[in-house]
């Protein structure tokens, strides 16, 4: 279940689910003139779909309330080749700049990723960035097409992730067969519940609505930060519309060139090592969890409990492939450490069984499967994905027996792709060589996002600079507290600044990544795990995702 953003399966929550130029040549500061970026303007730029006035109103949500964002529904075209036919509703909401007019800086434009996250919320992103650089934007949260508060919301069984699932593995003829009616009913239902949608879901529909967004708001150009999928809804908007492209940053980037099939494949290794690095700081802590004093006894641990769940769920609930969902996360975020290891060790030692099964729901947002119909929806018609089950088998299986931790079960969180009720496209060739600058980051031991995929975009945007954060884990993880990356995205949205630009395929800037959690009661100086770097400065450890959350 390894979606394309931030911890997507950890909480029902806001998901957060590439030349060569010398040093002198880096983006040189922007005068932050309100008329050069559009910002006074009452008229909507150039487009050549039809925008409304838009129309701002009080938020439902709490949060935004609290932090004085206002909130509107803007119309855009469900097929882009018919503009003044059929419309759908994409929910926006905005925290304007508190600067003098003189220091704007424009609009700017967050997704979350998923693709299927909701952003509605992410307009308060801008109170995260260091040295008040935040304050000179217009940020703008949105819902994109079929997501959360846009209308219509994409939904087709919010049941589908109930206990007691069959097997991942798929050892018998008997799971595949299980599997394969499971998805099919879904895609099933998909179709009967939702109509011309599911046609229209594309990363390219999503980019165009994000013009007439900016369109709407009367700006000439979008600044624009993306996490995760977002990354790649970003390089589309760049590709498609480079001069409409005046910052973006795009954190844990997407490799173009696998979506979206090679691209989970990929997945399936980066998070097999990262939860070996989990299983080794568990065994550190032994005298805290009992689960290990190795790495290998520990995963040894998890994966009998694993077959051992297979054969008689706990409670009747909790199979195998609700045991490896529930620990995904770990996979993600060191942040989740902590409470998995909570959970792991209550089960094996207190046979805690409902703390086990509250995390289950927590990970995948039971009830609720907007998230999970848009993911599809846009992974399943963004390219065609093999027809072959032979061609899945294989591939599968090859992967899975170097790293089967989440093979199997991403194989079967995409298969509805195989029935999916919509017709897929041809993928856009990414081009970022017009994109005046971008600030790329990622950690190198991201998993749902390798970093390969970040070399990669460095190479397609020449105007563009890396920073790495070296054996880091976590993913889509900026704005997060670590001072020496926030500070440079903090420079960048300031006056533009961008590391120097360094030759070859390789980061222009690196930090060190935020330290790995501590047991409460252990040894501070214990707190080293493989793979993973302390740089001591933690600004505001976890906050931006306690507070994006749910």
């Amino acid at each position: 279940m390894s979606k394309f953003r931030t911890a997507g399966l950890i909480a029902t929550s806001v998901a957060l689910i590439g030349g060569l130029l010398p040093a002198a040549a880096q983006a040189a500061p922007a005068t932050p003139a309100v008329a050069a970026i559009g910002a006074k303007s009452h008229q909507p730029a150039a487009t050549a779909t039809p925008v409304s006035p838009v129309t701002w109103t009080t938020c439902a949500s709490a949060r935004l309330q609290s932090a004085g964002a206002e909130c509107a529904m803007i119309s855009v075209p469900l097929d882009y080749s018919h503009p003044r036919g059929t419309k759908i509703q994409l929910a926006i909401s905005r925290i304007k700049h508190t600067v003098p007019d003189s220091q704007y800086q424009g609009i700017m434009l967050v997704n979350p990723g998923g693709p299927g996250g909701s952003g509605l919320t992410l307009s308060v992103l801008g109170s995260f960035v260091p040295n008040g650089a935040g304050d000179a934007y217009d940020w703008i949260g949105f819902d994109p097409r079929g997501v959360g508060s846009s209308v219509p919301a994409v939904s087709c069984d919010p049941s589908y992730f109930g206990f007691d699932r069959p097997n991942y593995l798929p050892t018998s003829a008997k799971i595949v067969k299980a599997w394969l009616a499971k998805t099919k009913a879904y895609t099933a239902a998909c179709k009967a519940k939702n109509g011309p949608i599911l046609k229209h879901l594309t990363t390219i529909e999503s980019a165009k609505d994000m013009d007439v967004i900016r369109a709407s708001l009367g700006a000439k150009q979008i600044n624009y930060y993306g996490f995760s999928y977002g990354t790649y809804l970003g390089q589309v908007y760049g590709t498609l519309y480079p001069q409409r492209v005046r910052r973006m940053v795009l954190d844990s980037n997407v490799d173009p060139r696998g979506v979206w099939y090679d691209d989970n494949l990929a997945q399936d290794v980066a998070f097999d090592k990262n939860m070996n690095i989990w299983f080794g700081w568990l065994a550190q802590y032994d005298s805290v969890y009992h689960l290990g004093k190795t790495e290998a006894a520990v995963r040894s641990l998890w994966y009998k409990t694993r077959d051992k769940l297979a054969k008689t769920p706990a409670d009747g609930k909790i199979g195998a492939s609700e045991w490896t969902d529930t620990f995904l996360s770990a996979g993600y975020y060191q942040v989740t450490w902590l409470d998995n290891a909570a959970i792991f060790a209550g089960y094996i030692n207190d046979n805690d069984v409902a703390s086990l099964e509250q995390a289950y729901l927590d990970a995948n947002g039971f009830g609720d499967d907007n998230g999970y119909a848009v993911y599809l929806g846009v992974q399943c018609t963004d390219v065609q994905w093999p027809t072959s089950l032979a061609k899945w088998a294989r591939d599968n299986t090859r992967i899975n027996a170097k790293a089967p931790f989440e093979t199997w079960a991403n194989a079967w969180y995409n298969a509805p792709c195989l029935t999916w009720p919509a017709p897929a496209h041809k993928p856009l060739k990414i081009n970022g060589s017009k994109v005046k600058s971008a600030l790329l980051i990622d950690e190198t031991l991201d998993a749902a996002t390798p970093y390969e995929g970040s070399l990669q975009v460095r190479k397609l945007f020449p105007n563009s600079s890396l920073i790495a954060l070296p054996g880091g884990t976590s993913h889509a993880n900026s704005l997060d507290g670590d001072a020496c990356l926030d500070d440079q995205i903090a420079s960048y949205l300031a006056d533009g600044t961008l590391p120097a630009r360094k030759p070859g395929r390789q980061a222009d800037a690196t930090c060190a990544p935020l330290p790995v959690p501590v047991p409460e009661g252990a040894a501070a100086a214990t707190a080293t795990a493989t793979g993973s770097g302390s740089n001591g400065v933690q600004r505001l450890p976890a906050a931006r995702l306690a507070t994006l959350r749910g």
